[in-house]
């Protein structure tokens, strides 16, 4: 199956800068994969998203998203995917209602019409179900001055979906949102991503919304310096271990040194699995347990390690 998004060698360097904003990245995304994409401030995100979505042109590279050559046919790109960005691009004098038909016109998808109820019946019905589906039914006809954060990205979801893009980019996309925002809108975009196999592409600060991906991407320094699954990104350094503790601590350590279970007191005493199952290490021990605790490690603590190693390598290479 040919990538959807297919990036090689991209470089971007700004005018007068010293080093490449980005340098050298290649990666590809499949059709309707959820791929992340990670990274510190100044890592190169926003530039690359930038450059996907055609609003800034690299310094050299090669781009194909959904079979467009990015320079060639940017055009062609713009129409193929749709983008909520990391600030809110509605126009605050208009209704919901007229935000999405004037992104409608301007997709070629309808004629113009200088009112709602002049415009297609399609358009209308495709507005009526989305609007809906995100719970703001009520409100598509108000002025979006009067929308909380939350239904202005709900708005920006319904104007970005309503040409149906092969790809959608998600720029920091629930900045600001409570925590019953954020998982409205990902039940939301979970189902368009099932229903119509829409690629996801995702740039965000909260880690916790790479752990679905397929393929997660860590840029530092305007390098990938990680890239895999969410497991294979935690397996790169984060280790796994049990903590467990008992009432007599001392009958515990004898035990555990006894049966030569390698342990550090950190005071509960720390196992590393080393791949071994949890409940074959537990089997092995006698001893009463009071605590006994799974470290899994999550996306952001293998994140933080990576981007850790990388700055303690750069830090060394420096001084010498």
């Amino acid at each position: 199956m040919n990538p959807i998004i297919h990036v090689s060698n991209l470089v971007k360097r700004y005018k007068s800068a010293q080093v490449n904003a980005v340098d050298g990245i290649s990666f590809h995304v499949a059709p309707g994969e959820f791929f992340v994409l990670l990274g510190p401030n100044g890592a190169g995100k926003t530039t690359t998203i930038s450059i996907l979505t055609t609003t800034l042109s690299p310094t050299s590279g090669h781009v194909e998203i959904a079979g467009h050559d990015l320079v060639r046919d940017a055009n062609g790109v713009r129409e193929s995917v749709g983008i909520i960005f990391q600030q809110p691009s509605l126009d605050q004098n208009l209704t919901a209602e007229e935000n999405v038909r004037l992104h409608a016109v301007l997709y070629g998808l309808y004629p113009f019409r200088p009112a709602y109820w002049l415009m297609p019946r399609g358009y209308k019905q495709q507005v009526s179900e989305l609007a809906e589906i995100l719970g703001i039914a009520n409100e598509i006809h108000k002025p979006i001055k009067t929308f909380s954060g939350g239904m202005k990205r709900k708005l920006e979801i319904i104007r970005s979906l309503i040409h149906h893009p092969r790809v959608l980019f998600l720029d920091e996309p629930t900045t600001g949102l409570d925590p019953l925002s954020r998982r409205s809108l990902w039940d939301y975009l979970t189902r368009v991503r099932a229903e119509k196999e829409t690629t996801i592409f995702l740039t965000t600060h909260y880690l916790e919304e790479a752990e679905q991906a397929d393929t997660i991407s860590i840029l530092h320094h305007g390098k990938i310096v990680a890239q895999g699954t969410p497991d294979e990104v935690k397996a790169h350094l984060v280790e796994n271990y049990l903590l467990v503790d008992a009432a007599d601590h001392d009958a515990l350590r004898q035990e555990l040194r006894a049966r030569r279970i390698p342990f550090v007191e950190t005071p509960l005493f720390k196992i590393e699995l080393n791949g071994n199952s949890p409940h074959k290490l537990l089997k092995q021990i006698d001893t009463p347990l009071t605590t006994v605790k799974i470290n899994t490690p999550s996306v952001e603590d293998a994140y933080l390690a990576i981007i850790q190693e990388h700055d303690d390598d750069n830090s060394t290479a420096s001084a010498h």
